[in-house]
């Protein structure tokens, strides 16, 4: 059986502040840790829940209806569209949070490893929604498609601004890619965004987008991707039959990619700990230097569980880390601890 060595903490982290996540998660985890996370305190806790608030202060975007939907932390979960009339080429957006959220935590992860309570050489992990989640899941229609190129040119300058104040050495982007499986799965919710944005298969759109967000990160940075089948309410949005659609997906961006990942992240249910679902992994085509974490932690059975799943992925992956399938930030109060020793349990020492 493979031994995993490392561990990925994939972005959300229940803890109320960015200081007592780092802390906690060096504390726990020590060298098992290449990059660490803010724990996406804040706004952020709900993902991407708190991009309408943002978008729907530009001219030219409009709430859809007249009544708020409430959505934990103060949020209005109204969806979006263009107003009519306008060129959405011609939209400006405003700020939309994730650098100047980067930017504030990264002091505080300089001063946690000028202390030496983070270690030398760890990176600050940054996770980044792919502009298809926010425009799928706010915008509808034939705004889709106009949407588009504004909102990727917005979060393209988000990574800028966090280039421009944490030095690419230090700093790790990870993209958080979950709509596009819900696509590429023909998951129920997901037909009508294809039927709207793509008329054929969506597969090789996908793929082209991804891999211009992953070459948008400088050589020297550290660039990574997490793949996703969501955690609503800890609920999938389909359940995948195995691990074959995560492949296709996962092998046909690194070969479209011009700069390789630096790492893979791929989600396990919890009761998948049968042959079946890793066989895919088989076919995995990693550029040499890329880590492969697998999301086989779960709270629920904790290192018990994860050592059957890990059993069964070993005759199919030579090498991984472990992870959770998803943030744990939405995972119940008082488990985070419990989350993290599992995988220190679980997985080596870099």
């Amino acid at each position: 059986m493979t031994n995993p060595r490392g561990a990925l903490l994939v972005g959300s982290v229940n803890d109320d502040d960015a200081e007592t996540t780092m802390r906690t998660a060096a504390e726990i985890l020590g060298r098992r840790l290449k990059r660490i996370p803010d724990g996406e305190v804040g706004k952020r806790f709900h993902w991407i829940m708190f991009q309408p608030d943002v978008l729907g202060q530009a001219e030219g975007i409009e709430r859809v209806g007249p009544e708020r939907i409430p959505f934990g932390a103060g949020l209005d979960a109204r969806p979006l569209r263009i107003a009519d009339g306008v060129d959405a080429a011609a939209i400006e957006l405003p700020p939309l949070g994730y650098a100047d959220a980067a930017l504030t935590s990264y002091e505080i992860f300089r001063r946690l490893r000028a202390e030496g309570a983070i270690a030398a050489g760890v990176r600050f992990q940054v996770s980044l929604p792919t502009p298809l989640a926010v425009i799928s899941s706010f915008f509808s229609g034939d705004d889709r498609a106009a949407i588009e190129p504004v909102y990727t040119a917005a979060i393209v300058r988000e990574l800028e601004q966090i280039l421009t104040g944490i030095p690419p050495e230090d700093l790790a982007i990870q993209w958080d890619v979950a709509s596009e499986m819900g696509i590429i799965e023909r998951a129920a919710g997901y037909g009508k965004v294809m039927e709207a944005w793509w008329p054929g298969d969506p597969f090789d759109g996908l793929v082209s987008r991804l891999a211009s967000l992953i070459d948008a990160v400088p050589a020297d940075a550290a660039a990574g991707v997490h793949l996703c089948y969501g955690d609503a309410a800890e609920k999938h949005f389909t359940e995948p039959a195995d691990a074959g659609a995560l492949v296709r997906y996962a092998n046909a961006v690194i070969a479209a990619a011009h700069r390789p990942l630096t790492w893979l992240h791929l989600p396990v249910p919890i009761e998948r700990d049968d042959d079946a679902y890793f066989a895919p992994l088989d076919g995995l085509a990693l550029d040499e230097g890329t880590e492969l974490y697998l999301g086989l932690v779960h709270r629920e059975d904790g290192a018990e569980g994860a050592q059957r799943r890990i059993a069964a992925a070993s005759p199919h992956a030579a090498a991984f880390g472990v992870a959770t399938e998803c943030g744990i930030g939405r995972a119940p109060a008082g488990s985070t601890v419990g989350i993290l020793r599992t995988h220190a349990e679980v997985a080596e020492v870099w």
